[in-house]
């Protein structure tokens, strides 16, 4: 699945970059009010490819179809930078939240990861290390290894403030 999600998106970017031109079937535009849940997965080659406003579209669609954690992501990314819309750090905060909470996803455990940052750091929300570390090491226990290495560097940070 990890190897499957970068080619695929690969494909996406230089097939709709061309279609993103002529607006036609391809273009990102044409997927905002798809009913197929693939259209996910075109909201990251729209915002890859500067087509901002057309990725929150799709991400935003996609959450409240589907409650999909990955638009949960990209958008609270999205959120956070600012980048093709006013920044806004408590709702991307709010969306990983809720991303960590979503059982049987597969990715679930890279939002668990996300917000585990997010309270580490109080990016949105009050700085909360007992519930970062939560968070970070559940992810890190389903395989996510910039988990355990955030974790290192937060124990780190406190043995040598």
């Amino acid at each position: 699945m990890k190897r499957v999600l970068p080619a695929l998106a690969g494909l996406l970017l230089a097939g709709g970059a061309a279609a993103a031109a002529d607006e036609g079937d391809l273009s990102y535009r044409s997927h905002i009010d798809s009913p197929r849940r693939f259209k996910c997965l075109y909201g990251y080659a729209a915002d890859k490819t500067g087509d901002h406003a057309a990725a929150i579209r799709i991400f935003e669609d996609c959450i409240a179809r589907w409650n999909d954690v990955y638009s949960m992501i990209w958008l609270a990314q999205i959120l956070e930078t600012g980048i093709g819309t006013p920044r806004d750090p408590v709702r991307a905060a709010r969306l990983m939240e809720r991303g960590a909470q979503v059982e049987n996803d597969a990715h679930a455990s890279l939002a668990r990861y996300h917000w585990g940052v997010v309270l580490a750091q109080g990016r949105g929300v009050p700085a909360d290390l007992p519930r970062a570390r939560y968070w970070l090491r559940r992810a890190a226990a389903e395989g996510v290894a910039d988990a355990a290495e955030f974790l290192q560097t937060i124990d780190t940070n406190e043995a040598n403030p």
